[in-house]
């Protein structure tokens, strides 16, 4: 826990950063955030639209937790590994809790959650010999989700008409393809990186 906390410099930075600090944040509000959506049951009333800005607001976290650990380079192992996780427990969530209500077809969130748990128990599996960050097709990834899910949240088709649902869920179809095709991505270069330094 020594070190830097929030100050930018080149001395180590604390496991306990302004940035990690910012990532366990975001892993607190999922239970509230997934609470929220179930309490309201597909009701679609207040509880829901609170539980759709809460969400975005957790998901809004996480770029600013990247922009302080780059900016004030805080950045650390624990969080690499940390950073993700959150991203997991947050949108797994989601998925779970959407799936539950109705909302969500099992198959997308049972694919979707093999490949982030799959890939988050390697990287702990294989955190003693190196950390694995993720691969630019994973961030692209996860952005993707982020967008669907929330387009899945907002009840905005009871307005606007069902034209919105479909975008939401042709935008989730994306974001299961490149949940796979970014899981593929992910163990072709861990693999590559592994045998070029063996």
């Amino acid at each position: 826990m020594r070190g830097r906390v929030a100050r930018a410099g080149d001395t180590p930075a604390s496991t306990g950063n302004v940035a990690n600090i910012v990532t366990v944040i975001r892993i607190f509000m999922a239970p509230a955030f997934i609470w929220l959506l179930l309490a309201d049951n597909g009701a679609l009333g207040t509880l829901r639209y609170v539980a759709a800005v809460l969400f975005v607001v957790a998901i809004v976290t996480d770029t600013v937790d990247g922009i302080l650990a780059r900016r004030q380079n805080l950045v650390t192992d624990f969080g690499k590994i940390l950073d993700p996780i959150a991203d997991k427990v947050l949108t797994g969530g989601a998925l779970v809790a959407l799936s539950i209500l109705g909302e969500l077809w099992w198959w997308v969130t049972i694919v979707i959650l093999i490949r982030e748990f799959g890939i988050t128990i390697f990287r702990l599996v294989v955190i003693r010999t190196r950390v694995v960050p993720a691969v630019a097709s994973g961030k692209l990834k996860t952005v993707l989700q982020a967008v669907a899910i929330s387009l899945l949240l907002f009840p905005f088709w009871t307005i606007v008409g069902t034209w919105e649902l479909w975008v939401g869920w042709v935008v989730m179809g994306a974001a299961v393809v490149l949940t796979v095709v970014s899981g593929v991505d992910f163990f072709v270069k861990y693999f590559h990186q592994n045998r070029r330094k063996s």
